[in-house]
């Protein structure tokens, strides 16, 4: 079982990152974070959506509504050139992190 913190930490880099390849809607986030991890992260709505709120208020994505082919509103999420920023610095984090777990844990190292 994951540790729940360890989550919490990397969702916001995972929903930039996948804001980054484009336009969403908060559903398809869910399933394509499922369908990209193979099923490891699971997010609820009840999850996902105060990270997109909170990601909007601090200035690091916008949303906007477009009709369905059935004519209903949905709301979609786009990553701009802030959130872009923060993307970029947290990947470097990560990158940082990870290796440096690795190297304690006696895994791979990645090639920087």
């Amino acid at each position: 079982m994951l540790d729940k913190s360890l989550m919490a930490g990397s969702t916001t880099m995972l929903v930039l990152n996948l804001l980054e390849q484009g336009d969403m809607y908060g559903y398809q986030m869910i399933r394509e974070l499922e369908q990209r991890s193979e099923q490891f992260f699971s997010l609820k709505e009840g999850t996902l959506y105060p990270i997109l709120h909170g990601l909007e208020k601090d200035g690091l994505i916008k949303s906007y509504e477009m009709k369905t082919e059935q004519g209903r509103p949905r709301k979609y999420y786009a990553i701009n050139d802030k959130g872009r920023r923060l993307l970029r610095d947290k990947k470097q984090e990560w990158q940082l992190f990870s290796s440096a777990v690795n190297k304690v844990m006696g895994g791979v190292r990645y090639a920087e």
